[in-house]
């Protein structure tokens, strides 16, 4: 294993961050698995970087998480954005930084809301919206939806006020 994978420095980085804010903490890093991708897409390498809950206080966590996950969706965007600084898009990795178990829950919810949605598109035919999601579980919904031919999904809107958008498939003349 290289001494600079892009794991080791996620860890390295987070951990140096969260010392900076008063709060060190171990982080432990694993390659995610992700299940629902296709077997011929070639998708980024995606590394999970979990800070250990362990001896932190509520209130650290709850700081940490911020309201709906802001805080932790911040620190996400920045790791995404430093560790990949100047890296040939090949090089490029894909953190998801988790905190007391809140994305592995939050991704439940984001699949049955997409499911929900899904499901009200085919039964009425009609667009549905979907408010108050990060750009990240815009994206997490786009990729678990676009296995089915029946819809499309797009976003609208501009941030804050971006939403995704859940169609009927146009179909093609």
């Amino acid at each position: 294993m290289m001494v600079d994978s892009p794991m080791q420095r996620g860890q390295q980085w987070l951990t140096t961050l969260l010392q900076l804010t008063g709060i060190p903490t171990e982080v432990k890093g694993n390659l995610a698995i992700e299940p629902l991708q296709v077997e011929n897409s070639p998708e980024i390498d995606s590394y999970w970087l979990t800070i250990d809950q362990t001896n932190l206080t509520q209130e650290e966590i709850r700081v940490l998480l911020g309201p709906d996950g802001s805080v932790l969706d911040a620190i996400q965007y920045l790791a995404n954005s430093v560790l990949n600084l100047s890296l040939p898009p090949d090089s490029q990795a894909s953190f998801t930084i988790e905190l007391n178990g809140y994305r592995v829950k939050r991704q439940a919810e984001i699949h049955a809301m997409a499911e929900a949605a899904a499901d009200e598109v085919r039964a009425s035919g009609k667009e549905v919206e979907i408010k108050s999601l990060s750009s990240a579980e815009r994206r997490q919904i786009h990729s678990f939806l676009k296995e089915f031919a029946d819809l499309q999904t797009f976003s609208r809107g501009k941030e804050p006020h971006r939403h995704l958008v859940v169609g009927p498939a146009m179909a093609v003349e």
